[in-house]
């Protein structure tokens, strides 16, 4: 495991002109790509369309500096051109789509890994993998710092998302190691926002739709268990600290601010209004008990720490949501 003993100021001198994002039409790769766009780097969106949509980019086919690919980086990768960053966030990401698509999820976490590690290492790029909470499993340390090094079954439900990315870290590893490509791994916690889909499965667009049409707030277990969310603003912003330093991580981007997941239904039912009743269903296996980040290495090596709460950002998802129900989407980013 890298030290901590870089220097505490990254400064945003790389030159980017030209990034790759993969799984860039999917919830959190959509915004990296309007957030890269807006800074100016020119950016090629691949995505299969397996979770991710074509309607979270239209608003940027506009732009000359954007240019979507269908593509799936589990059998190929290849960009013509100059390449300075390559973001690989190709990945089924919430449990009801990783549990239906098992294979895709571990071929995407080492096959597509391994092509655009390819790709990054050809062109001379960065490489940022995005990597998640979940390798910490149903962690025995809390809150979870990046030397923890988890506690996760490899042959349950979840283990097809939490393996994919745990051997997508030694993937990544291995080649800044043995090949002396430039890479970093940001381990996510939880992001929420505009552009989730209602039927993913996760707790908040779950909650909310069911607030918002009035139907009965299903919650895991006795809703104990908690998990830390970030709005996406926050973790783009974290996300691309990771990608103008030179650091290789691992490091936590989310947000400290932990709450039950009962906690979150009530605060969603209180937000909409809703005349909904909260009601509980069995905890799926394996499910984690608690999750919180430990940020410290984020703030000294990035300096970076979140600064939305969670009630406004809840609000502004809520928003969101309420107004693409009603036919009349709002712009978001």
């Amino acid at each position: 495991m890298e030290q901590v003993d870089e220097p505490n100021v990254v400064s945003e001198s790389r030159p980017i002109r030209r990034a790759v994002v993969t799984g860039g039409a999917g919830f959190l790769g959509s915004h990296l790509c309007e957030q890269l766009l807006g800074r100016g780097v020119e950016v090629v969106c691949l995505d299969n369309f397996l979770t991710g949509s074509p309607e979270n980019v239209a608003h940027l086919m506009e732009d000359p500096g954007f240019r979507l690919v269908r593509c799936d980086v589990t059998d190929f990768v290849h960009v013509p051109g100059p390449v300075d960053l390559v973001l690989h966030f190709a990945s089924p990401a919430s449990p009801l789509d990783y549990l239906k698509m098992p294979i895709e999820t571990l071929k995407v976490g080492s096959l597509g890994t391994l092509h655009t590690l390819g790709l990054a290492h050809e062109k001379g790029a960065r490489y940022v993998l995005a990597s998640t909470s979940e390798v910490y499993g149903d962690p025995l340390e809390h809150p979870q710092r990046e030397e923890y090094w988890g506690n996760v079954n490899p042959v349950g439900p979840r283990g097809v998302y939490d393996e994919a990315k745990r051997f997508s870290e030694a993937m990544t590893t291995a080649y800044r190691t043995s090949k002396g490509t430039d890479t970093g791994i940001v381990r996510i916690f939880n992001t929420y926002g505009p552009r989730m889909r209602p039927d993913d499965g996760r707790a908040i667009p779950a909650f909310i739709g069911q607030a918002l049409e009035g139907r009965r707030i299903t919650v895991a277990g006795d809703g104990s268990q908690t998990r830390s969310i970030c709005y996406v603003d926050d973790t783009v912003r974290g996300i691309l600290a990771m990608a103008y330093s030179a650091h290789a991580g691992p490091v936590n981007i989310g947000n400290p601010d932990e709450l039950s997941m009962l906690e979150l239904a009530e605060r969603i039912v209180a937000m909409t209004g809703s005349s909904s009743e909260i009601g509980f269903v069995d905890l799926p296996v394996d499910d984690p008990k608690v999750r919180r980040p430990d940020t410290t290495r984020a703030e000294q090596l990035l300096d970076w720490r979140p600064s939305v709460p969670s009630a406004e950002g809840l609000q502004r998802t809520v928003e969101w949501f309420a107004a693409q129900r009603a036919g009349r989407p709002l712009r978001v980013g």
